[in-house]
Order: C-alpha cells, then structure tokens, then sequence
C-alpha cells in the first residue's frame, strides 16, 4: 500500500512540500492552525509569493478543475493522525525575542499535539531548523505520548530550500540528509524520495545530532563566504581596489569557487541571521562557544555592511551630511530577489533608516510591496521604479531583481532629479550607467 504523507505547518516550507509530496505521487493532508492559510490552500492560492508554487497546488489540490485531487488540508489533528503514514513537521523557528536562541514552541506544540493521536504505525519527521539536540529530546517525548508507543518514531530531514527555488530545490534537491535510530526509519524515507534519488540526489544516512547540524553548518559557511567578501570591500575601499575584480579571480580557484562573492549591503531573510545566532547561543549551551566565535564577526560584518550604505547615501546628498528635505529613491524591498520575504530585509532596514534621519524614501519592488507596507508604513512606495525615481536626489540600488538590472538608464535618469546610483548589490553595469550621464558608485569599487 502507498504511504500516506502528512505536513504539519503550511508556511514557506511547508506548503511547498506538501505541494511537492503530491507532485512525487503521494497522497498528501496538510495541517495549520490559521484557517486564512487553510482557506487559501484549499482554493488553490499561496500566502507568499514562490515561483510555479501556485500552479503546483492547482495540479493537486482536490476540488480544482482538472486536479489530481492528491492534496488536500485540515486543521483536525486527529484527522491528520489517522490518515497518515508518513508526518512531516515543517513549522516555524523564529529567533527568541531578545536573545540569540531558537524559539522552540512551534515545534514542541507541533508535536504534542500530535503526538497524542498516534494510535497506529507512524514516522514523525522533522524538517525544521532546530538547535541540536532538540531530535532526541523529542523522540523521547513522542515514546511517552503516543498510543501506538514503539511502532511511532522520529527521524530528522533537514530542508535546504533557497526562496525563488523552493519548488525546484524540493522535488530535485541536491541531497538529501536523513537522522534515524533504524532501518526502518531509513526504509520508509527510501520510499518517500525514491524519484529523485532514483534521480541521482545523493542520500546522506546519519545520526540525529549530525542531521540537525547540516543545515545550521551550511548555512554558517554560506553566511561566513558572504561576510568575507563584504570585509574584502571594506579593504579595497581603504587601498583603492575593486572587490569586483578581486571576487572575480578568487573565483577561479577552485577550492573557492565563485558563488556568493558578490560584495553589497549583506544577507537577510527568515533564515540565515537567526540561524547563525541560534547556532551560536546552542554551542554556549554545549560549552563549546569558543568554536563558533568566528560567527559573532560574521555578524557584525554584515550589519555593519547596512550601516555603510547609509553613509554613503548620507555622503551622496552633500550639503550639511543631513537627509533632511532630500528624496531617496530605493529599488527593492526583500532580502532577495524572486521573493516577497521581508524578514531582516538589508534593503528595508537601510531604508528605514534614512527615513528616521529625516529622508523623504520612497521604495519600489517587483513583489514585495504590499509586506513592505505593513513592516515600514510610513515609508513612501510607488508603483514603478519610474515613479519611485521620480525627483530623487540619489538612486539606492539594494535587491538585485532582474527587472533592475533590465532598466533603461536613459529613462530613469529623465524621471530622477540627480543622476546619481549608489549599487548596493554590484549588480548593475557601471559603463551602462556612465553612459548615460550617471554617476556609479558601489561598494568597494573604484569611482570612476
């Protein structure tokens, strides 16, 4: 008989999967607590914006026209326990208001509500970013409330989607890391990913405490590659270098490679910053603090990178170094292009702060218009990149959308009252824009 799969958490990651897990064959009952999410779900509709996610949910979700009718959505935990075989946790682990640790109660509550109505065969798994340890504090709490006792058990399968790729990253991943006790728990997992292994994903079999840690880990070296070249650009603006050429031949080697040398006003989004911080409160946690402190100038690298372009926007206007009575245009948004995430977004926090200096902003993204406005509203936002440049003193380049990098420079530069473009993301063309009669500066690049 075919495993039945349940996701618990219909969010980024989890309706993806859910969506995903239905696409590789499965019949699939997803689960929230917030009826909006639920309702949009079942129509069809996502609470986020993710490329081909919503044509996914309409090749499946029972009740749309010409659907396979494998998916569909509950809020009734004892409706998800009896229909599943297979339950993904896939919900939240935002940063603890105040502090650097992981906030744990969306995961906990996941499980004991669950947990609770297993009252036959099942294998929980868990695909939220968790501080290690947390798998086998679980496990033991699963034993001790399931009706089913020894025939339920935990495994750990951590998710390494990228926002833009979601859907690709989840049906063809690049591997695929699993953390169980036996090899049942192995087995079952062999039968859930069977396409794309069967495709070629490698499928990396290990321990709890190793399966929680591949994700933090990838994520901390992705975040330290990040920062490095962000200090390399503070280096080169002090000798008068060009990060952009230095990035370029560090790329060559190959025990470097070039992704994610690209120099700008840092990283953000629901991820990456409280990963590394919650990776960092965990090791203190393990008395191994000392291993990770390299993390804390990560950090501090790219926050200061927001600060830096600040500046130079402060520089840019001239006069008495003051914002006030000066228009700053901003083009972008969310922490990335291909998203409308705002969370711990560079280009919004660089925003908000020159609109608390007395900056008269006004901001324009692609898609992430309407989280923008409930983040920041008393930002200014326009309809185009045309109106948003409209009279602008200076030109902030900070999400690099390929709609940007598309612009017409000419057009843009008969709409803004200076022409003048501070590239936050070293994304754009600098002789394009000299060309047209701008002046280019970007972060730990020559002027001219």
């Amino acid at each position: 008989m075919a495993l039945k799969i349940t996701v618990i958490g219909t969010g980024y990651l989890g309706a993806t999967h859910a969506a995903a897990m239905a696409e590789l064959g499965f019949d699939v009952l997803g689960l929230d607590v917030v009826p909006e999410k639920i309702d949009m779900l079942s129509a069809g509709r996502v609470p986020m914006y993710e490329p081909g996610l919503e044509e996914l949910l309409h090749k499946h979700v029972v009740g749309i026209e010409g659907s396979s009718g494998r998916l569909r959505f509950t809020m009734d935990w004892a409706e998800l326990a009896e229909f599943g075989d297979v339950h993904f946790i896939c919900v939240n682990t935002p940063q603890k208001h105040g502090e650097y640790a992981c906030d744990m109660s969306y995961v906990d509550s996941a499980v004991e509500s669950l947990a609770k109505h297993l009252a036959k065969p099942a294998l929980v798994v868990g695909k939220s970013t968790v501080p290690v340890g947390s798998a086998e504090r679980l496990a033991g709490r699963i034993a001790e409330l399931a009706p089913a006792r020894d025939e339920v058990e935990l495994a750990w399968n951590p998710e390494f989607l990228r926002e833009g790729f979601a859907v690709q990253d989840t049906l063809h991943p690049d591997r695929i890391v699993i953390g169980v006790h036996s090899e049942r728990a192995e087995r079952i997992l062999r039968e859930v990913y069977a396409t794309p292994v069967g495709e070629g994903s490698p499928f990396v079999v290990t321990d709890f405490p190793t399966a929680e840690l591949v994700k933090t880990a990838a994520n901390s070296f992705l975040a330290t590659k990040i920062s490095f070249i962000n200090a390399m650009a503070e280096v080169c603006e002090a000798a008068g270098g060009d990060v952009q050429k230095l990035a370029e031949a560090l790329g060559h080697d190959e025990r470097i490679g070039k992704k994610f040398l690209r120099a700008g006003i840092g990283f953000g989004g629901g991820c990456l910053p409280k990963d590394i911080r919650a990776f960092m409160a965990r090791a203190g946690e393990l008395g191994a603090d000392q291993a990770l402190t390299f993390l804390r100038e990560v950090d501090s690298i790219n926050m200061r990178r927001r600060g830096h372009m600040v500046e130079l926007a402060r520089e840019a206007v001239g006069g008495d170094g003051s914002f006030l009575g000066k228009r700053v245009a901003v083009l972008g948004a969310t922490f990335k292009p291909d998203s409308d995430d705002v969370r711990d977004s560079p280009a919004l926090n660089v925003a908000g702060q020159i609109h608390l200096q007395g900056g008269q902003v006004t901001v324009y993204d692609p898609k992430g218009m309407e989280n923008a406005k409930r983040l920041f509203p008393t930002l200014g936002y326009a309809e185009s990149a045309v109106d948003a440049v409209r009279g602008a003193d200076v030109v902030l380049h900070l999400t690099e959308w390929r709609e940007f990098r598309d612009l017409d420079p000419a057009v843009l530069g008969a709409a803004a009252s200076r022409k003048l473009i501070l590239d936050g993301r070293n994304a754009l063309d600098p002789q394009l824009w000299r060309a047209a009669g701008w002046t280019y500066r970007a972060m730990g690049r020559p002027r001219a």
